[in-house]
């Protein structure tokens, strides 16, 4: 059987009857299984995992962002996380027997079908049509209150839709990507300027880790602030060594971790490292878990 992941990211997180409406068009779809769906605040944004054959996903993947567009409108969103569109990223993750270019194709297949509904759509990561679009930071540099001035930059046309500004929708980064881990450390402090200095240590961009991305944010609610990273490869940089180092500059600056999360789906293999970690158990294996042993 083909599996293939979708984590759309839309930026909206403050109203769940909103959320709950995205989500149900995914409910809709036959074929189509939702893992995780979680909203942040603070972040004004949601997170939705599901995975399927590659048709469901697409399919699914289409009707959410239909629903989005209708009830998201950019131009009055505010929240602390990047963004650029009502649908802001649709990364495809290929799981089990389907190829790189396979997830490309359905990626392409998305991103026309936005552009069709007047959608400026860009394409990163493996389904990237340059170089300097691979990397979805460059890509949304300068966020959704950048667009009217990018979009009027050649060098800025999108791959697919309209090279006009959509007040409503923004613009939207689609592709295919390695399983990525979406992990927050929050911090026992409301001084964002220490958030910011512990990202710049772990985050590659500032010499951190190679595949780490971070940057700080303030979660007024909570009157904390957050180290908000994604791990983009966790077989070459694992979440404890990541955490470990994070516990360490929170500690030179005289704070202490209040907690994690961990948004959306995670990859069992990253458990794996996490267990021979914390319990010491270095010869662990997935095999040894009596349910990863049922689906084998």
């Amino acid at each position: 059987m083909k599996i293939l992941e979708c984590v759309p990211n839309i930026s909206e997180g403050t109203e769940r009857e909103i959320v709950e409406q995205v989500v149900e068009q995914l409910r809709k779809v036959e074929g189509v299984k939702i893992l995780d769906y979680s909203s942040d605040a603070d972040h004004n944004r949601s997170v939705l995992t599901y995975l399927g054959q590659p048709g469901a996903v697409l399919e699914a993947t289409k009707a959410m962002a239909l629903k989005a567009l209708a009830l998201i409108d950019m131009s009055q969103h505010q929240g602390s996380h990047p963004r650029m569109g009502a649908i802001d990223v649709v990364p495809f993750i290929p799981i089990k027997g389907v190829e790189t270019e396979e997830a490309i194709e359905v990626a392409r297949q998305f991103g026309r079908f936005l552009g069709e509904q007047g959608v400026p759509v860009y394409y990163y990561e493996d389904a990237a049509t340059r170089p300097e679009r691979t990397n979805l930071a460059k890509i949304r540099k300068g966020q959704y209150e950048a667009l009217p001035d990018k979009l009027r930059d050649p060098a800025w046309a999108p791959d697919e839709g309209p090279a006009e500004f959509n007040p409503k929708a923004g613009a939207t980064v689609t592709g295919v990507r390695f399983p990525l881990i979406a992990f927050n450390v929050n911090l026992r402090t409301t001084d964002l300027d220490i958030a910011d200095r512990i990202a710049r240590a772990v985050r590659h961009i500032s010499g951190g880790y190679r595949y780490v991305k971070a940057m700080g944010v303030a979660l007024e609610e909570k009157q904390m602030v957050q180290v908000s990273m994604n791990l983009t490869n966790y077989t070459k940089t694992p979440v404890p060594r990541v955490l470990e180092t994070i516990r360490m500059e929170a500690a030179r600056h005289g704070v202490s971790v209040a907690g994690t999360e961990v948004i959306g789906a995670i990859p069992m293999g990253a458990m794996e490292e996490i267990v021979k970690h914390y319990v010491q158990a270095h010869d662990f294996e997935l095999s040894q878990v009596i349910e990863y042993s049922l689906l084998g």
